[in-house]
C-alpha cells in the first residue's frame, strides 16, 4: 500500500468528521437538482401536399382498362458461329457443346390492384415490423456502457446556495477540526470569493476546501535539507510522548538507505526506557547509538557525541532530547544549555532543530511551537500520530501561522510509516477525497 493509501485509510477520523460535516451543511437547506431528461423528438405535422404515387403504383382511372400483363419474351438463341474461311480437319477430341440456356423460372404476375373509389384517401402502406428510431433519439447503452456505467442517467445532486448561513456553518466546522479561527475565516472567505449566491454541491465544496488547504501547505512542504559540512547536527526536541524517539529511528533508517552514515546520541539520560527504546530503533536502522550513564548531563553527552562523529567522519549526528513541557522553565533552560554546548564545538550547530509534534494535542501544538522557537530556534516540524486524531486541521493552522517547513508526517509505528510531507495528498486525505 502506498503512503497516501495509508494516510487516507488511517486519517479516517479527520476525514470522516469533515466529510460528514460538509454533507450535513449542504443537506441542511439544500435541494436536489434532478438531471434534465432529453426531450423526445417532435413529430412533424402531416404535409398538406399529397405526394404523387410512383409510376407503377398510380391508381387507374375508372375509364381506363387495367394494364396488360407483360408478355414473356423467349430468350434469344445464341447466334451460330461463322464458318471458318479454310476448312480444317475435325479434331480427334470433339469439345463439348455449349450448355443449353437455362430458362428463367416462370413468375406468376401479381394480382391486379383494385382501383380505389374516387375521392377515397390513398391506402396507407402496411406498418413495418420494427419502426425506425429517429436519428436524434438517445441510444441504448452498449455492453461497455452498462459495464462501466458511462451512459447511465445521472443521480440527483444535492446543492445549496452559498450564503452567509452556509459560510458560518463552514467556519464552525473548520474551527472544530482544529484549523484555528483565523485560518478558518480566511479559508471560508476564499471559498466564497466569486461563488457567493451560487448553488454548490458537497463534492464541489470538498474540492474547493482541498484546494485551499493545499495552497496553504504548499510553501512549507520541504524535505530536511542536507549540507556539505560534516557532521550535520540534527537536534530533535518536543514534549513528552510526542514520538521523538521513533521519529529519529525512522529518519536514521531513511538516511542510511540513501547512503549516508548516521550516528545517534541518546540524550534522554533521565529515562532508562528511552535509551533502550532508541537502541532498539538503532538496531532496526543499522545505526550506532551513543549512550551515557543514567542521570548524566545531556549537554555533556551531546558534546562527546559530536567529537566522536567528527572522528568517524559521519554525515549526520542525530541527538535525542528528553521530553519536556513548554511551560517548565527549568527543563527549557536545560535544552538551551545543550544548544550552547553544541555551538562551542561548531558555531553553526545545530544545523537543523526538528520539533516533533503530536497531532492529538490540537491547538496546544501552536503554543509548543511558540515556546520551542524561542529556546531552541526550531527550523522545521515533524507531525506524528495523524492516524489517532479527529482534528488533523492543526497542521494547516501551524503552516498558516508560522510558515515553518514541514519535513515529514507519520501515521504509524512501522519504520516506513514516516514520509516526506506532500500538501496535495495531505489535503485530499484530510477532506476525504481521492488522490488526483
Amino acid at each position: 500500500m502506498s503512503f497516501f493509501g495509508k494516510l487516507k485509510s488511517r486519517m479516517f477520523k479527520s476525514s470522516s468528521k469533515l466529510e460528514e460535516g460538509l454533507d450535513a451543511i449542504v443537506q441542511d437547506g439544500g435541494s436536489e437538482d434532478v438531471p434534465e431528461t432529453p426531450a423526445a423528438p417532435e413529430e412533424l405535422p402531416p404535409s398538406p401536399v399529397e405526394t404523387p404515387p410512383a409510376p407503377d403504383e398510380r391508381p387507374a382511372r375508372p375509364d381506363e382498362a387495367p394494364p396488360a400483363a407483360p408478355e414473356e419474351v423467349p430468350p434469344a438463341e445464341d447466334p451460330a458461329p461463322a464458318p471458318p474461311e479454310t476448312p480444317q480437319p475435325a479434331p480427334d477430341i470433339v469439345p463439348p457443346a455449349d450448355p443449353a440456356p437455362i430458362p428463367a423460372p416462370e413468375i406468376a404476375p401479381p394480382p391486379p390492384l383494385e382501383a380505389p373509389v374516387p375521392g377515397d384517401p390513398m391506402p396507407a402502406p402496411p406498418p413495418s415490423e420494427t419502426p425506425a428510431a429517429p436519428a436524434d433519439a438517445p441510444r441504448a447503452p452498449g455492453f461497455f456502457g452498462r459495464l462501466f456505467g458511462r451512459e447511465t442517467p445521472a443521480a440527483p445532486v444535492m446543492r445549496r446556495a452559498l450564503d452567509d448561513e452556509m459560510l458560518e456553518s463552514l467556519e464552525e466546522l473548520l474551527i472544530a477540526s482544529d484549523m484555528g479561527v483565523e485560518t478558518a475565516l480566511r479559508v471560508s472567505a476564499n471559498i466564497a470569493e466569486g461563488r457567493y449566491g451560487k448553488r454548490v454541491s458537497t463534492r464541489e465544496i470538498k474540492e474547493l476546501l482541498a484546494g485551499e488547504v493545499a495552497r496553504i501547505m504548499e510553501p512549507v512542504a520541504r524535505p530536511l535539507p542536507l549540507y556539505p559540512k560534516t557532521p550535520q547536527v540534527v537536534l530533535v526536541v518536543g514534549v513528552n510522548g510526542s514520538g521523538k524517539t521513533t521519529t529519529i529511528g525512522k529518519l536514521a533508517s531513511q538516511f542510511r538507505a540513501a547512503g549516508k552514515s548516521v550516528v545517534i546520541a541518546a540524550g534522554d539520560t533521565f529515562r532508562a526506557a528511552a535509551v533502550e527504546q532508541l537502541q532498539v530503533w538503532g538496531e532496526r536502522a543499522g545505526v550506532p547509538v551513543l549512550t551515557a550513564p543514567e542521570g548524566s548531563d545531556p549537554a555533556s553527552l551531546a558534546f562527546d557525541a559530536m567529537t566522536k562523529a567528527q572522528a568517524e567522519g559521519a554525515d549526520l549526528l542525530m541527538i535525542d532530547t528528553a521530553g519536556r513541557l513548554q511551560n517548565r522553565q527549568d527543563l527549557m533552560e536545560e535544552l538551551a544549555k545543550i544548544v550552547r554546548v553544541i555551538r562551542k564545538k561548531d558555531p553553526d550547530a545545530p544545523h537543523n532543530t526538528l520539533l516533533v509534534l503530536d497531532a492529538t494535542t490540537g491547538q496546544n501544538a501552536l503554543n509548543q511551537v511558540e515556546i520551542f522557537r524561542q529556546v531552541a530556534d526550531v527550523s522545521g516540524l515533524v507531525m506524528t500520530k495523524l492516524d489517532g486524531t479527529a482534528k488533523g486541521g492543526v497542521l494547516v493552522a501551524l503552516a498558516d501561522r508560522f510558515g515553518l517547513p514541514i519535513h515529514a508526517i507519520g501515521v504509524g509505528e512501522q519504520i516506513d510509516d514516516l514520509a516526506p510531507f506532500d500538501p496535495e495528498e495531505f489535503a485530499a486525505a484530510l477532506i476525504g477525497l481521492d488522490a488526483g
